[in-house]
């Protein structure tokens, strides 16, 4: 038996992003001021974006996307057990899936990184290489990653809760 539930985990990750959507309004530099943001930046040599100094048209449009995920998250959690563990069943590995892409991405691409290291030309895709793209991308990754072996778990229970009540009736007539 798991330790924490799924739907816990994507509760905390959907006010993880209520969170960040707040901090995209009201204050972007408090993002880019985060300690791990920090430290996962420098350790991987990302750049800090300049751009969250102040709130921007782009911060406010990420802000409601964030926000929609998390109101969307929170509501997909109240679904009953047998529904919830369909649908997280197949959005956790491709949310995983996604997030590691990109955290690869982040850091092959980054400006003197492993794939771009004599290139200079100018990519639009370059706006992406940053510290907080790339510490967004690795919580979510690790957190996706720990929600689907948590659901394996909790798909593992239900089948043996199932077996074993399909056992009982079978018993009783």
């Amino acid at each position: 038996m798991a330790l924490i539930s799924s739907s816990t985990i994507i509760r905390t990750l959907s006010l993880f992003h209520l969170s960040l959507s707040y901090f995209l309004i009201a204050s972007p530099s408090t993002i880019t001021d985060q300690s791990l943001v920090f430290i996962l930046g420098a350790s991987m040599q990302l750049p800090t974006p300049s751009s969250f100094a102040t709130t921007s048209p782009a911060s406010a449009l990420t802000a409601l996307v964030f926000a929609l995920l998390g109101y969307t998250d929170l509501t997909a959690c109240s679904l009953p057990e047998e529904v919830s563990s369909y649908f997280w069943g197949s959005q956790a590995p491709v949310r995983c899936t996604f997030f590691f892409a990109l955290t690869g991405y982040v850091y092959a691409f980054k400006p003197k990184g492993p794939i771009r290291a004599g290139s200079e030309k100018e990519n639009p895709w370059d706006h992406l290489n940053n510290s907080v793209v790339f510490t967004w991308s690795f919580i979510e990754m690790i957190c996706w990653f720990w929600i689907f072996i948590t659901l394996r778990e909790e798909r593992r229970e239900l089948a043996v809760r199932q077996a074993e009540k399909k056992r009982v009736e079978e018993n009783s007539l």
